[in-house]
This record gives C-alpha cells, structure tokens and sequence, in this order.
C-alpha cells in the first residue's frame, strides 16, 4: 500500500486502517480497489449512501447542473436549485405525512444540525439543561459531544462537558425497570438536583451505540413526557433518516411529531455533504444570520438531493423494499444468533446488527469479511456489534451474497 497514507496522513484515520486498500472507482452497491478488485459494501459511507454509490439517476442531474454552471457556492441566498429542493420536500416528504416544518440549512454536516437544535432550543425556553440518552452518538464537535455518551469520544473534547445530562434509553437495564422510571422520578422532586431541561435528544435507534433500537411505545412515552414537563423533543435523524429503518423517518412508526428534527447524511442523495434542520414553525425564533455557516448552501446537493426524493420517495415502494429486505437480514441474523451463543440479533429495517457478548468478536468478523471482500463496521460502546448498513438500493442477489460472507465470516472467526 503507498505508504503516502501512513507518512503524511494524520494518525486519527480509522477507516483506512479497518479495510487496509486504496478503492478508487465505486457504483451501486460496490466499491473497487486500484487494482480492479470488487468490494462489496454493506456501509454505505456510514449512512451517507443510502441510493448507493454514484448513483446514475442523480449523476445525471448533477453533471447537467455543473455543465450549465448552476451555482455551487451559494451560502443562505436564493437560488434555482434551492427552491427546486424546497418545494420537492414540501411535496414528497412533508405534506404526505402531514408535517409542518421550516427548514433550516445549517451547515454541511450532521454535527452542524445537531449544534443549531441545541442551540435554538435554548433560545426558545430559556433553560440550559439537555437530557440525552445513554449510547448517544450525535456528532464531534463541542454541543453534540455534550450529548454522545461514548466514553471515548467525550474524552477527546480536551474540556468538561457541561449542561447535559444523559438517561437510560429504552431497555438499558435488560427491562428490569419501568420506562423512565427513574427520569420522571427527577423532574418530580425538587430535592433531584436535576436543572430544569430545555429539551430532550433523541435517535430512535442508535447506530454508533450498537444498533440499539427503541420501541414505538416508549418513544410515544418520551414524547408524552416531553410535553407534560415543558421540555422540546429533538430527534437526531442524521444517520437513521431517509428511509433507512423503512418510512423516510425513523420516528413515523411512533406517530409522535418532534418539535426539532435533525438530518444529513442520506439528505444529499449522492453522498454530498447537506444538512437540514426542521423546526416546528412556532420555534423558529431565529434572528437573521444568529446561526450560519460557510458551506450551508450546498447547490450541487440540492440537486441530487431533489432528484433522489422524486425517484425514491413519490411513492412508498422504497419503503416497503427496504422492510422486506430488512426482514430477510433479520432472519439470517436470528439464525446466526441461533446457533452461537451469546449472540444477539438487532436493529430494524436495514439498520441491523449482530452483537456478542465477547467483544473481541465483532471485530474479528469484520476483518474475515473484509478479507472475503465484503465491508462491514462495528459499533457498540466496545465494538461489540457488526454493523449491517447496505445501500436501500441494493439488489437481493447482492443482499444475498453479502449475507453469505456474514454467515462464512462468523464461522471462520467462532470455528
């Protein structure tokens, strides 16, 4: 491997050093190496790929867009591209579910959504406190990191992180305790020493946490409890958003409607960095130019993001493919979990995971199927689950073949 990598490249590089090629080319559901070699890819740029690599309906759109020198760099101005996005949100994603949300762009990446929701719920209520979730990953910069409950992750910050306190998530203790037993008990007593919460971040199924999935019923008892106490519900939808756990939000199938939501990743259709933030229109209390940033109005994404909401969501039959492959990955799963103790099938939709109880497992299964040349992550507070996040696009004989390597990956390492 060009050793360029290792002498000049920062020490902080991680995938790199977890599928040791240099890829150069991709399409669809495979990425290849310089030499040729086919990967196939059950990553899919950790979310950021939901339609797949290079996807040639929106490839299309984006190469006719710079052709005709449509505006790249337009940060919050009005543009062609823009409204086209705009108007295809409101009529593809927000008025089928009966949705009323401004939409805030406000930088290119998940983290920038995350900060603004932090930021403007605060400026709502008047209050300090966050109340995140135990597992939480929300993103690497100093807010978001607040509300990341990894251990390792926080430490990285260099400070105290302050003004957020974290909660258990759904079946955090094995289902020995009530939901939010412990939670409403706080907000109750005034001798908690609790502070009064502006808001509670929320992903309705944690990815980096360890596929961590929460049940309708207690997202609907955490929106309940937002609501009788005064608190802004917040979900994070960067990474489980558009259409990954089936419904183009993660949160539909609760039938509760948060007052913030955040998004990116997938947003972008092509793998272009894009971030919305929905607000509530009640709450969008901004003042002009309060929070911005640079690169928030990202025109070549608004364009593929357009165009991958008119091929994917005028209809619901990329939701139902996704379930139905979704279920097919599940069942495989059970089946590994089956028969090997101590392993544990996760997740929903094409969200899913295989967790062991020895956590040098999952990361020992991920090698074997790099070497089978199949790409799969781990996640988990030790890097206890294998991570299965293909493309929604993905054919089911490339489904298939990918699950095969799974099951051959999990002998070789529990042979």
């Amino acid at each position: 491997m060009n050793d360029i990598f290792a002498t000049l490249e920062s020490e902080v590089r991680s995938y790199s050093r977890t599928w040791p090629t240099v890829f150069d080319r991709a399409g669809g559901s495979y990425l290849y190496d310089e030499d040729g070699t086919p990967y196939l890819d059950f990553f899919a740029g950790a979310g950021a790929l939901n339609y797949g690599h290079n996807n040639p309906l929106l490839k299309r759109k984006l190469i006719e867009y710079i052709e005709r020198d449509g505006v790249t760099h337009g940060l919050d101005q009005s543009t062609v591209a823009k409204r086209a996005f705009l108007e295809t949100f409101r009529d593809n994603v927000l008025k089928p579910r009966g949705l009323n949300y401004k939409i805030q762009f406000p930088g290119p990446t998940g983290t920038n959504s995350v900060e603004s929701a932090l930021k403007l719920v605060r400026k709502i209520t008047g209050r300090e406190s966050i109340i995140s979730f135990t597992n939480a990953f929300h993103g690497m910069t100093l807010g978001s990191l607040s509300v990341t409950g990894n251990s390792m992750k926080r430490g990285g910050a260099g400070i105290p992180l302050v003004h957020a306190t974290p909660m258990p998530y759904d079946d955090y203790f094995d289902g020995q305790v009530p939901d939010f037993l412990y939670f409403e008990k706080m907000l109750e007593d005034s001798g908690s020493g609790l502070n009064e919460p502006a808001a509670v971040i929320v992903e309705t199924l944690q990815g980096e946490g360890g596929i961590n999935s929460s049940r309708p019923a207690w997202l609907r008892g955490l929106y309940e409890l937002c609501q009788k106490h005064g608190m802004l519900m917040i979900v994070d939808d960067v990474q489980m958003g558009c259409g990954r756990t089936g419904p183009f939000f993660s949160f539909e199938e609760a039938g509760i409607q948060p007052d913030i939501v955040c998004l990116s990743k997938s947003i972008g259709g092509y793998g272009l960095p894009l971030a919305l933030t929905l607000i509530k229109p009640e709450h969008d209390v901004w003042e002009p130019g309060e929070h911005n940033g640079t690169f928030r109005g990202n025109n070549p994404a608004f364009v593929t993001a357009t165009e991958a909401l008119k091929q994917y969501w005028a209809d619901d039959s990329l939701e139902k493919a996704t379930i139905a492959k979704g279920e097919r990955v599940g069942e495989v799963l059970e089946e590994l979990a089956a028969k090997h103790g101590g392993a544990v099938a996760k997740g929903r939709g094409l969200a899913r995971g295989l967790g062991f109880e020895d956590t040098n497992v999952a990361g020992k299964v991920s090698k074997a199927a790099f070497d089978r040349k199949l790409l799969v992550e781990t996640s988990g507070p030790s890097s206890e689950v294998i991570k299965i996040m293909p493309p929604l696009t993905i054919s089911d004989d490339e489904l298939e073949k990918g699950l095969q390597i799974i099951r051959d990956s999990v002998q070789a390492v529990l042979a």
